[in-house]
Order: structure tokens, then sequence, then C-alpha cells
């Protein structure tokens, strides 16, 4: 499986979103600036975030965006899909028993390929944003431990 430019970077805008909304809204030209992606990327995908429900916009003078349900409400795969990424692995088209063959079959690895793409979607809904933030993500099959603030900041 292949992530695009578009989940990669939008899960990278959330995670730093997560990471300093927790006092006032953040600007998209700060993410921007800080994760060396283009703004008009970031408003493009903010506008799909936005209309996912997962971000809220606050306008004004101090401006900016937050976490519609928080960091530890909010799943990895949520933003995936709110960008229009599929989470697949196969070539066959979704919600169709057709295959991918010329002849509308299924190749012998449907299934391996199926389940892999059923694996990696649990996965990331089974990680909050608040995982990321906080550094607890598993890591040979056993959950890595949260690093305390003054550990995040130093690195």
């Amino acid at each position: 499986m292949k992530l695009s430019t578009k989940g990669r970077y939008a899960v990278m805008a959330m995670v730093d979103l997560a990471r300093h909304s927790r006092e006032r809204p953040v600007s998209l030209a700060d993410i921007a600036e800080r994760q060396e992606i283009s703004l008009s990327y970031l408003e493009q995908l903010f506008a799909r975030l936005r209309k996912a429900g997962l971000v809220k916009s606050v306008r004004g003078p101090g401006g900016g965006y937050r976490l519609a349900h928080g960091s530890d409400g909010t799943r990895i795969s949520e933003i995936i899909l709110a960008v229009d990424e599929p989470i697949k692995v196969t070539r066959c088209e979704g919600g169709t028993t057709e295959g991918c063959h010329a002849d509308r079959s299924r190749c012998l690895t449907h299934d391996l390929w199926a389940e892999l793409g059923n694996q990696i979607h649990r996965y990331l809904s089974s990680v909050s944003l608040a995982d990321v933030v906080d550094r607890r993500l598993p890591s040979d099959g056993h959950p890595a431990k949260a690093l305390a603030p003054a550990q995040l900041a130093a690195e």
C-alpha cells in the first residue's frame, strides 16, 4: 500500500494542530511553516477536514483551526478517509464482487491483499492523534511509553 502525499500531509497537519491548539486556534500559515507544506495545499486539505467534521474554524483576529473532537477523539483513519484517501491494497473496485482481471475474475491473491487492507484500516483506526502526539505508538508488539512533556520539547 502506498499512502499518497494528500493522506500523509493531512495526518502531519492534524498532528501539528493537536500539538499546538490546546490554548488557542492555530493558523494554517503556522502549520504550513512548521511542517513545510504549501499553504494553498493545506487550505484544500482543511476544507475537506472541516467538511468531515474533524476540525472547526475560528474567525477573526487570533483565529485559525481547532480539533472538533479533541486529540483523543480523532482517529488517524478518519483523517485519511476525510481527504478521500482509500485504505486498500487490491486493484479491484470496492463494493463489488468483480475482480481486476480482464474477464472480471479475482486473482488468487485477492483475499490476501484485502485482509492486509483490513489490518491497516484496523490499525489506523486504533491510533488517535493523542497517541501520535504523546508517542504512544506500539512497536514490536508492545505499546510505547508516553514521553514526558520535557522529553517532547527536547526532541
